[in-house]
């Protein structure tokens, strides 16, 4: 399966997808109507590729098949059609975006590595208008983990968590209700997976970077972050090396949030 593709040689024919999002950041939509990759319709990761539900679920539980299918229609995007997602650099938004379209049923998604950052031709600006798309998704393309899976899975596999070690150790915690991690896990910061020019790191580096943090071939392993975007970029990052990986979604944010599931401090 090929994941990433090259901002000097886009798949001919490829549907555009602008996913530019950070986390506590602004609405990705205004940089997008100043400038985009032609083409390109923008998707809403907070409103398009998450859904919002109670705090068990977790800040960026995954949408219904059926709200992501009609937003997917509405980007335009039909059976068969090859996507090319990205985002303003972080990776973040282009790797939520591939991971969900992928657990939707869409066979051939790719990022553009690098991001916007890493095209060298001209820009459009305004909205992208385009005629609604006919395609299915039929879902089951991804795995994921509930909690207790994951718990199991820190115990008896490999469990990454890919938030900043600062928020891993428990010093610190902006966004949820405890701070710390699942019993079990080991660290494994998504901004480790990118060059200082925000392309992912040779694939022999990735697999050198994971094996070190446990992964091999028959252990199973599972990822998750603060919400469910950052460890995509993990699992993203796992493919390019050889590896399969399984995200829980509802991650720390969901886990936290019952005062009955315990938690580590420290390394």
């Amino acid at each position: 399966m090929t994941v990433l593709a090259s901002a000097d040689a886009l798949p001919a024919g490829a549907r555009l997808l602008d996913v530019r999002w950070e986390l506590g950041g602004p609405n990705g939509r205004p940089a997008y109507l100043e400038g985009h990759l032609p083409g390109a319709v923008f998707v809403d990761l907070d409103a398009d590729l998450s859904s919002h539900g109670p705090p068990e679920e977790g800040r960026h539980p995954l949408p219904g098949l059926r709200e992501l299918q009609a937003a997917a229609r509405g980007w335009g995007l039909n059976d068969g059609d090859r996507v090319v997602v990205y985002d303003g650099g972080s990776g973040l938004g282009a790797a939520r975006a591939w991971w969900t379209l992928r657990w939707g049923g869409v066979q051939d998604v790719r990022i553009l590595d690098g991001g916007l950052p890493a095209w060298q031709g001209g820009l459009e600006s305004g909205e992208v208008i385009t005629a609604p798309g006919d395609i299915v998704l039929t879902g089951g393309g991804m795995p994921t983990l509930g909690p207790d899976e994951a718990a199991a899975l820190a115990r008896d596999g490999l469990l990454l968590d890919a938030r900043a070690p600062e928020r891993f150790r428990g010093e610190i915690e902006p966004y949820d209700r405890v701070p710390g991690h699942i019993p079990g896990a080991r660290n494994a910061p998504a901004t480790g997976n990118l060059g200082p020019d925000g392309r992912y790191l040779p694939p022999a580096v990735l697999k050198a970077r994971y094996e070190a943090l446990g992964v091999r071939d028959g252990v199973e392993v599972g990822a998750y972050c603060g919400s469910g975007i950052s460890a995509v970029q993990d699992i993203v990052a796992l493919q390019l090396a050889g590896y399969d990986a399984v995200l829980y979604p509802g991650s720390w944010s969901a886990w936290a949030s019952d005062p009955d599931r315990p938690v580590a401090t420290g390394d």
